[in-house]
């Protein structure tokens, strides 16, 4: 039984440990974790295992992003701020987050997979209650910063470890299906503010997910390393032992060996890698411009505008998350069997029609139904988006690329575009506006997933890109 190698050759079987099989790959095949993805396309308990890590990661993710959004009005009023020095600090945090996007994923070409998602995750774990503990606005942010820096590579971490591991047929619902688990842990943010802050306080709120978070030692004991990224670092060594004896190499490998060396930003945006990364950037700044805005006013505009108490916005976000999960487990399903491009399309479409009927809405049971109704497509879309991310460069700079995408989105959506909301709000004295805007962009980017993003259904990565 045999695999495909990150160099585009088939693998040897796992039970012949011989001459083509690299060191590093020798020490990894002495872990039946590891040769239960290294040489079947057949899925074991270790293939869960992977994606059960993958779900917590995007789960914790989850309860930070939307825990902190909740408990803005009460942050705003406790340590007394308007919305432009709220927004202000809370754009700092995003940027040293950028930072986060890019050095994780740029680190796991260099160290692998596995070991920086369990420390990504441990990290988020010691950080929260420091936040919970913030005696002023300034240490908050700090606090905040440093979680965002610890958590982001969350981003692409996971999707990466599970794209390289799982079989081709199944890897995009896999990571639409494990990327719900966000909306799960958005529905716990809920309810861990309508129960815990409401009658406790903002404090005693964000260290819950803290605690939460110790199940990252479950990563770290359960997850091999990525097959594709061993490979690569043995043909590495394999060419630069060669080149060091002064023997030669053939051009495939004298071609991919000087790439491999200069990993990093640049390589991202040579010509052979330049067309995937306009792709995957125009997908990634699309996604987080559309989800922008209602990550981060959402409840102030539900609790300003709409005149919804602390507890009742807390209970639609439960449901939202609810809705979301079930959205993106039929997306995963969906890009599977369909296609990624009609399924984007169709999520997309969905939830810019309900969008803007739930901006329209006054009654309270039009803004509930019609809410629950636009989580479907708004997170649902989400599937396909870090799936095309995950799938779309070559092994040796999976991480540095979608680090360097991922970063570029988060200034794009996170730091500029709020800019935008908050300018229409100041203008309007209202954030319908802003919220208008989501749709526009979702109808807009359903027109260049159409004309621009390639099919990758059930192919192999390196039928992709090598």
């Amino acid at each position: 039984m045999s695999s495909i190698t990150a160099d585009g050759r088939a693998a040897p079987a796992v039970n012949d440990a011989g001459s083509d099989v690299g060191p590093l790959e020798q020490k990894h095949l002495q872990y039946a974790n590891y040769r239960a993805v290294a040489g079947s396309t057949e899925l074991t308990k270790t293939h869960w295992h992977i994606a059960t890590a993958n779900a917590l990661g995007w789960g914790f993710d989850g309860m930070d992003g939307v825990i902190f959004a909740l408990i803005s009005p009460m942050v705003i009023k406790e340590f007394q701020l308007s919305l432009p020095e709220y927004r202000s600090g809370m754009q700092i945090a995003l940027f040293v987050g950028i930072a986060g996007l890019y050095f994780w994923p740029w680190l796991a070409d260099r160290y692998g997979r596995r070991t920086l998602l369990a420390v990504n995750i441990a990290l988020f774990s010691l950080l929260m209650p420091v936040a919970a503990l913030s005696p002023t606005f300034t240490v908050f942010v700090i606090a905040r910063s440093l979680l965002f820096f610890a958590l982001n590579g969350e981003w692409s971490l996971g999707s990466m470890l599970v794209a390289e591991t799982w079989p081709a047929r199944l890897r995009g619902r896999v990571i639409s299906i494990t990327r719900s688990a966000w909306c799960l842990g958005a529905t716990l943010a809920g309810a861990i503010t309508g129960l815990v802050a409401a009658n406790y306080g903002w404090r005693i709120a964000v260290m819950v997910p803290g605690v939460i978070a110790l199940l990252a030692i479950y990563i770290r004991s359960t997850c091999p390393e990525s097959p594709y990224w061993v490979r690569a670092q043995d043909r590495k060594r394999r060419i630069s032992e060669t080149l060091a004896r002064g023997g030669t190499v053939n051009d495939d490998d004298s071609a991919w060996f000087g790439k491999a060396q200069s990993v990093g930003i640049r390589q991202v945006f040579m010509p052979d890698v330049l067309p995937s990364t306009l792709v995957a950037l125009f997908v990634a700044c699309a996604s987080t411009c559309i989800y922008g805005t209602v990550g981060a006013w959402m409840p102030l505009y539900l609790s300003t505008e709409k005149h919804w108490s602390t507890a009742e916005y807390s209970l639609f976000y439960v449901f939202y998350g609810l809705c979301g999960f079930l959205g993106l487990c039929l997306v995963g399903w969906l890009i599977d069997k369909i296609g990624r491009r009609r399924t984007f399309i169709v999520t997309l479409i969905e939830g810019a029609i309900f969008m803007t009927l739930w901006v329209y809405s006054e009654d309270r049971a039009l803004l509930w139904a019609f809410g629950l109704a636009w989580c479907l497509g708004f997170l649902g879309f989400w599937g396909p988006s870090t799936t095309l991310t995950a799938e779309i460069f070559p092994t040796r700079i999976r991480g540095a690329a979608n680090g360097v995408v991922w970063a570029i989105a988060y200034f794009v959506g996170f730091v500029l575009f709020p800019f935008v909301s908050i300018a229409l709000q100041q203008r309007t004295g209202s954030f319908a506006l802003a919220f208008l805007c989501i749709p526009v962009l979702m109808i807009a980017m359903a027109i260049g997933v159409y004309l621009f993003v390639p099919e990758h259904s059930g192919k192999e990565l390196n039928e992709i890109s090598e």
